[in-house]
């Protein structure tokens, strides 16, 4: 039997916003994004309610290949959701997530905001996917890390993406490390944080950082699309931004 596809399905960065705020889905996405998206009925998601408020726009634009509550979602278990899976190595229950796809069925991998697997978790499920010999396709979308590192002005030849830096004393200490790190290889470092952490991590990477180090800090991509991107001697002379939202951290010697 033919097996099915597992196409990597990207979603729109707004997560979390109020719906007033949030763009039109077909003015930040593809159109053949969104019309394969609408012919899936068989989810690995990271969270499933987001998943269905994704398919309801997504039906403003294409019809879904069948109702809402013959959607078939499964989800990531809540430990991988901020740590990821991409340490995984036992890939039995992945593979047994995959079971429509050896079907025959398309399946579609998707996280709340961006590109699955990338910053996100997933990434046992596509490895998964390739030892079953499962066709694997990533759809086009809005990828934050990406986005923020091109209008930051830093390295984008060479960087490297952190997920969270450490809780407590040792934060100080490892973006001292990475700085080094940045200023010995001229590699920009890539770092995420939780939304209300945000003004303190700013805090902190402002009182941190040497002043001639740059700083770009990326929120609300694709909605507000506000980055910031100055030495850091500068930063500390200008009024801090709004971080409410999901925001990228960069810096490196530039």
């Amino acid at each position: 039997m033919k097996t099915g596809t597992l196409w990597i399905v990207p979603t729109p960065l707004d997560h979390g916003y109020p719906e007033s705020e949030r763009p039109p889905l077909a003015r930040m996405m593809a159109p053949a994004t969104l019309e394969q998206a609408a012919r899936i009925q068989y989810w690995i998601t990271e969270n499933a309610k987001s998943t269905r408020g994704f398919l309801k726009r997504v039906q403003a634009s294409f019809p879904l290949v069948c109702a809402m509550q013959d959607m078939v979602m499964l989800e990531l278990p809540r430990e991988v959701h901020k740590k990821g899976d991409h340490h995984t190595q036992d890939l039995s229950a992945a593979k047994a997530w995959l079971k429509p796809a050896l079907e025959g069925h398309d399946m579609g991998l998707i996280s709340e905001a961006g590109m699955p697997a990338i910053a996100d978790p997933g990434s046992s499920v596509v490895r998964a996917a390739h030892a079953l010999d499962i066709h694997v396709r990533a759809l086009d979308g809005p990828v934050s890390l990406m986005l923020a590192l091109a209008s930051s002005g830093l390295n984008g030849q060479s960087f490297a993406f952190h997920g969270y830096l450490k809780i407590g004393e040792e934060r100080a200490a490892q973006i001292r490390q990475l700085e080094t790190q940045a200023w010995q290889t001229g590699q920009t470092q890539i770092v995420i944080e939780t939304p209300y952490r945000n003004a303190a991590l700013l805090d902190l990477l402002l009182k941190t950082l040497k002043p001639q180090t740059r700083l770009a800090v990326a929120t609300g991509l694709t909605i507000i699309d506000q980055v910031p991107s100055a030495h850091v001697s500068t930063w500390r002379q200008l009024p801090k931004p709004n971080l409410d939202g999901p925001s990228v951290f960069l810096w490196g010697p530039n």
